[in-house]
């Protein structure tokens, strides 16, 4: 399965209801794994909160900080710059983020927290259609 995920820009873009719905297809209400893994290298997965939006923006916050765009005079050591002053900044921020997670499922439901959501963190300003492979692996008895 490939889950297209349209960004406006940088930030979290939920879609646990999708991966939900694709878990209760495919496990036939049994037990197993819900394999996830982004296709692209500027973009990463995140298992978060869901409740509380400012938690996003605290995020999308420091990862600005932790990597702002090319043209900040802090990274005047990149070389990387043909795709635009976010483009490796992007590429670092998914390289210390996940690209893939694994997430246990029993009696055909993701065994996610009360709090937790399924996030693409989108690291590039521009709009883009990303996606996002999936797998169901059942537990073997």
């Amino acid at each position: 399965m490939i889950f297209k995920i349209s960004t406006r820009g940088q930030g979290l873009y939920e879609f646990t209801g999708q991966v939900r719905s694709f878990v209760e297809g495919a496990s036939g209400g049994g037990g197993g794994v819900v394999v996830l893994f982004v296709r692209h290298t500027s973009c990463s997965l995140l298992i978060q909160e869901n409740a509380d939006p400012d938690v996003q923006s605290d995020l999308r916050a420091y990862f600005s900080r932790f990597a702002p765009p090319a043209d900040d005079p802090a990274m005047g050591w990149i070389t990387h710059r043909a795709e635009g002053p976010d483009d490796m900044p992007a590429h670092i921020k998914a390289s210390v983020l996940p690209v893939s997670l694994s997430i246990p499922v029993f009696d055909g439901r993701m065994a996610l927290g009360t709090w937790q959501g399924i996030y693409l963190f989108e690291h590039r300003d521009m709009a883009h259609d990303r996606q996002v492979a999936a797998t169901f692996l059942p537990a073997q008895v």
